[in-house]
């Protein structure tokens, strides 16, 4: 009785404590967030949202994220399946570091770009040659986002490729398919659920990504401050509602992000 009893109060402590860190972490700065953004009323959230450095700002960073996103949905989808389908020498270590700029502080990032890519890199000597710049403009924030949500559209694809049946690429062949109809009718069917939630996951980052961007953006209202970097500017001008307000556009993108994600989740689990 007393272990059963013993038992019991573990769980119950055990939960509370998940409970509680979740509430504190993640619940109540959310609601702080909204409260923020609404404490003035309706209105000076309105006007904050549609002042014209923040729609630019936060319209920009929806634009670039996309292109983002696009790029990594090819690259990932391509990469996952070389790194699945393929088995060369360096394989293991290519896959291994995939995960880097998880690891990676993102600050660490921008910095790499930026003297990759920099006015004084080989890189970014060729590109002025060529009459365009690569830091301090979009491009810069475009390869900034793709290097921070990278590994997402890969690991989406990853696992889907390695619980897909050979035997149906097989019957395909054996019924006369090309590969190039197999893999569009048979293989990137079965790909398609990680491809998507992996990039809806890769857009929802890019959207909030701030540490890689701030050092190679050159952050000019209208041209290349992005939200997140708005954000910033914002607090440190004590300007805590306009931060606020732009930080609830970006926060409910996010919510409706990950809802398409755990709806695409839950259909590709109830296949």
């Amino acid at each position: 009785m007393n272990f059963i009893m013993r038992g019991r109060m573990w769980s119950f402590g055990f939960r509370s404590t998940i409970m509680l860190y979740f509430i504190v972490l993640i619940v109540l700065p959310i609601i702080g967030i909204y409260s923020q953004s609404f404490k003035l009323g309706w209105l000076p959230f309105w006007e904050s949202v549609t002042d014209q450095l923040a729609w630019e700002a936060v319209l920009l960073t929806i634009k670039l994220s996309v292109v983002s996103t696009i790029i990594n949905v090819l690259l990932g989808t391509m990469i996952g399946w070389v790194l699945i389908r393929y088995r060369f020498p360096g394989r293991r270590i290519l896959n291994s570091l995939v995960d880097l700029p998880f690891a990676l502080p993102t600050a660490v990032g921008g910095l790499m770009i930026l003297l990759l890519l920099g006015p004084n890199s080989l890189a970014g000597g060729m590109a002025n040659k060529l009459g365009f710049e690569i830091v301090f403009h979009e491009p810069a924030i475009i390869i900034a986002m793709v290097f921070v949500t990278f590994p997402f559209v890969i690991r989406g694809v990853q696992p889907l490729l390695e619980e897909l049946d050979k035997s149906e690429e097989e019957a395909s062949y054996t019924l006369g398919a090309s590969r190039t109809r197999t893999f569009l009718q048979v293989i990137f069917p079965s790909m398609l659920p990680g491809i998507i939630s992996g990039a809806m996951l890769a857009f929802s980052r890019a959207l909030a990504e701030f540490g890689a961007v701030v050092l190679v953006a050159g952050n000019i209202p209208g041209k290349t401050l992005i939200a997140s970097v708005y954000i910033f500017g914002e607090i440190e001008s004590d300007n805590a509602q306009g931060a606020a307000a732009v930080s609830v556009l970006l926060l409910t993108l996010s919510f409706l992000i990950l809802g398409a994600v755990n709806l695409v989740q839950a259909r590709r689990q109830g296949k």
